[in-house]
């Protein structure tokens, strides 16, 4: 299964713009830049865009994991902060952190974090990340 994904450019790095778009077309030409990235302009940029993979991949994996031991989830709401940082002349991804909150009927602490922490070490965004990975979670 392949999924694809198209940026176009034009300009500078600092000065010029560029959009994206998906063969799901749920990003039309969605506008990127420095400024969105860098600053707080209106548009999304890649780091964004990998948390929301990485929250959308962890939260389906855990669905998956609780449900291969017999539960079924009320809510899984989870945030993911990925972080940006200067690495020599240029800059890297050095952590994604997960921030879980959980409604998981007639489950215990135990048996959910064991579940959970399968689902981050095995979500395929977890995988691909060559960053440091941490979660943190909520069961209510």
């Amino acid at each position: 299964m392949d999924r694809k994904a198209k940026a176009v450019w034009q300009g500078t790095g600092k000065d010029g713009t560029g959009h994206l778009t998906t063969d799901s077309a749920v990003l039309s030409a969605t506008p990127y830049s420095f400024k969105t990235r860098f600053e707080n302009e209106k548009g999304t940029n890649p780091e964004e865009l990998i948390a929301a993979a990485h929250a959308g991949c962890f939260t389906m994996a855990l669905a998956f994991q609780l449900q291969g031991a017999g539960f079924t989830p009320t809510e899984l709401a989870t945030e993911a902060a990925v972080s940006l940082d200067k690495d020599g002349d240029g800059f890297k991804i050095s952590k994604s952190r997960l921030t879980l909150r959980a409604s998981v009927p007639g489950i215990d602490q135990a048996k959910f974090e064991e579940l959970a922490r399968a689902a981050e070490k095995n979500c395929p965004v977890s995988k691909v990340l060559n960053a440091e990975i941490s979660m943190d979670f909520t069961l209510v």
